[in-house]
């Protein structure tokens, strides 16, 4: 790692990833311990949260969707819920961005923390001027 970042923000991109074992998800794994190791805080919207929410349970069930919410906890990351600053943070990337709902919450959140957004998702593209990023390859 190049640097300590002041925090990690996962989107859902990063979190299926290293749930499905993509090759991605060493990239995931690694930066999670390092997190841990370097007492680095990780951070996810709550609106991250439900898109893993319901691709877990659209994919395999609700049960498993549940046990997957109950693995982010268990790996330390801090759900952040939806506040005013946020949602008009995340707004504003949608106004001036075509991006899903979703992802303009990572990025808001992102910015919010000051922290390394960790994606592979081509979406961010966008708006890697205006936050940190750390690109993840699942191939």
């Amino acid at each position: 790692m190049p640097h300590k970042p002041k925090a990690y923000v996962l989107d859902s991109w990063a979190i299926l990833s290293y749930f499905d074992d993509e090759p991605a998800a060493e990239r995931v794994e690694t930066n999670l311990t390092h997190a841990h190791e370097h007492g680095i805080p990780m951070f996810m919207s709550v609106i991250n949260v439900a898109e893993v929410w319901y691709i877990v349970a659209r994919r395999r069930s609700q049960s498993d969707a549940n046990t997957a919410i109950r693995s982010l906890r268990q790996l330390g990351i801090d759900f952040v819920e939806a506040h005013w600053e946020l949602a008009q943070e995340a707004a504003r990337f949608k106004v001036k961005n075509r991006m899903s709902l979703a992802d303009c919450f990572a990025a808001a959140l992102a910015k919010h923390k000051t922290a390394m957004l960790l994606t592979g998702d081509p979406e961010f593209k966008q708006v890697e001027r205006e936050i940190t990023i750390q690109w993840l390859n699942n191939k």
